[in-house]
Parts: structure tokens; sequence; C-alpha cells
């Protein structure tokens, strides 16, 4: 079948692209959890991710990291890697759970909601950025709207992918078939598409980092935007008030994510 030898090809060329962006993201001053990010997200989408990687952060000469990441595109396709590889660890749990025992469609897209945004927003954002906030306590509490807000979005556009695409193949729905992780991954790209302009808001607004460089001790570096919003945030204080408000960007988020679940349960209910 067309689709057998489409999957080969993507399957072999996301090996091929996550060992390139493994080994060469090691010579680029990024930081460490953004290099997981970026490792994680060409997991998910293949040659995209290893594309993204060299357009959005690997540092085209020495010492031009700083300005070539602080392109505002840049910083808010980082925040976007960033949400979508913590969250999608959480989302494909819930997806192999829910299909190995069969849940209900609405159950199993609550357990890869809760599951994705728990992952997300309680290990990936605030642990891994905790040095940002001064603790662990006060990482989760800077971290949690705008991880609402992307989380939102990501899965607003991954369910209708995830729930009509493949729909009447039964492969598509059992994590031992290569099929299954071929949906998962078409899913988590339009929900990171669908995910990007939130994160732009947010990083914007300086409510969420995008690209940061991490040079040796001593090399002397320009204080970068994400650093701005971490500074801002452990001090208690904003740089400027967003706008529109968080509680509008809240509402729009919500939306989209209602929206994707409704597309989700009126196309794809049949499987």
């Amino acid at each position: 079948m067309l689709i057998d030898g489409v999957m080969l090809l993507w399957f072999l060329l996301t090996a091929l692209s996550v060992a390139y962006v493994a080994i060469d993201i090691h010579s680029t001053p990024e930081h460490p959890v953004m290099k997981w990010a970026f490792v994680l997200f060409t997991l998910y989408s293949g040659p995209i991710g290893a594309f993204l990687y060299v357009l959005g952060c690997r540092e085209p000469l020495p010492g031009l990291h700083e300005q070539y990441v602080n392109a505002r595109w840049r910083q808010a396709l980082g925040s976007t890697m960033h949400c979508v590889a913590g969250d999608g660890i959480g989302i494909l749990v819930g997806a192999v759970l829910g299909a190995l025992i069969a849940l209900p469609m609405v159950t199993d897209m609550c357990v890869e909601y809760v599951l994705g945004f728990g992952f997300g927003w309680t290990i990936f954002q605030a642990l891994f950025m905790r040095e940002m906030f001064g603790s662990y306590a006060r990482s989760l509490k800077a971290t949690f709207s705008s991880e609402l807000l992307s989380m939102n979005c990501l899965m607003g556009g991954m369910m209708p992918v995830a729930s009509i695409a493949f729909a009447n193949a039964h492969a598509a729905h059992d994590p031992s078939q290569p099929l299954f992780w071929f949906r998962m991954s078409l899913a988590l790209m339009v929900g990171a598409a669908i995910a990007y302009p939130m994160n732009w808001w947010l990083v914007v607004h300086h409510l969420k980092h995008g690209m940061m460089t991490v040079r040796p001790r001593g090399e002397s570096r320009a204080v970068p935007m994400d650093e701005k919003m971490a500074m801002a945030a452990s001090s208690g204080s904003a740089i400027h008030a967003p706008s529109p408000p968080v509680s509008v960007m809240a509402a729009i988020s919500f939306a989209v994510l209602a929206l994707g679940a409704a597309i989700a349960l009126t196309f794809g209910a049949g499987h």
C-alpha cells in the first residue's frame, strides 16, 4: 500500500533527522532543556523538526547565536518547541494507555490532556526552568498560566487530526503498529502549528521563554529576551501589562480547545 511506503520513508528520515539534531546540537550554545526540546520535537516531526532546528536555533557562525535567536519568530519557535516536547511526552503516554484499555474517545482525550499538561507544566516547564525563578514552587506558579494557554492550543489542533486521520484503520489505534505513531506525529505537528501564535503572544509579553544562549562561564554576551522575562518574574514585577489581557487570551485558548474537541467528536466518533 502507498501509506506503507510513505511511512517507511518517514520513519527512515525521522531516524536520520533525530541522529543529526542530537549530534549537532551539542555544539550549539543553547540551554540544555531547549536542546532536549529540539531532539524530542524532531522525534515527533522528523525532517521538519531538523529543518526548524537549523533555521531557528543552530548557530550560523561562532559568536552569533545571541543575535541569531533574538528574532521574535525564533523566540516564539523555541517557546513552541519547548511546549510540544514536554506536553508531547504526556500526550503520547495518554494515547498509548487509552488505546491499550480501549477508553471512550472523550475519556481518552481527557487523559491525554491531563498527562500532557501535567508533564509539560511540572517537569519540562517548572522543574527544568526552576533556576530562572529561584525555586520550584515559584517556578510552578510562574509557568502555570503560560503552559495552560499553550497546551490548550496544542490539544485543540491535535484532537481533530488524531481522531479523524485513518479513523477506519484499526492499525492507527494500535500502539504496536507504525500507523499509530505516524498518526500521532501528524497530530503533534498540526498541534504545534496551532500553538505557535499563542506562544508568539506569550513570548512578546515575557510570559514564556524562547531560545536561550548558554556559553561557558566568563564569555561575554547580551542578555536575551527570555532572561529579561525571568528576571522580571523572579522579582515579582512585569515588564508591561499584556494586551490583550491574559484572561482574554485564556478564553481564546479554551475556545480553540473546545472547537478542536467538537470537531474530533463530530467527525471521529465512528472509529
